[in-house]
């Protein structure tokens, strides 16, 4: 299992959506907020962060030594929570 996310499209797949998350959070960060204009919680921007963070670890093809480390800089934290953050952007921009 862990020898199908060490392959080429896997890491490629990881680094594209930290790319595209972080352009997306730079230039228009008004998508990271609720229906009401409020920002989205403290927590969920955390989760955001962290996958976007752990995808480019695992897109640039870096493997921690901890195994803990490993685990949370892995594609299988940083792809759920990159899709949150594409989720918010989604539902941003459909309402």
């Amino acid at each position: 299992m862990k020898a199908a996310f060490n392959t080429g499209w896997a890491r490629a797949a990881s680094l594209g959506t930290s790319l595209v998350m972080m352009v997306l959070i730079t230039v228009f960060p008004h998508g990271l907020t609720a229906v009401d204009g409020s920002p989205i919680r403290h927590g969920m921007l955390v989760l955001i962060m962290w996958g976007l963070s752990a995808g480019f670890v695992h897109g640039v093809g870096f493997v921690p030594c901890n195994p803990v480390l490993r685990g949370a800089l892995g594609p299988l934290i940083a792809w759920p929570s990159m899709g949150l953050g594409l989720l918010c952007y989604l539902w941003y921009f459909l309402r």
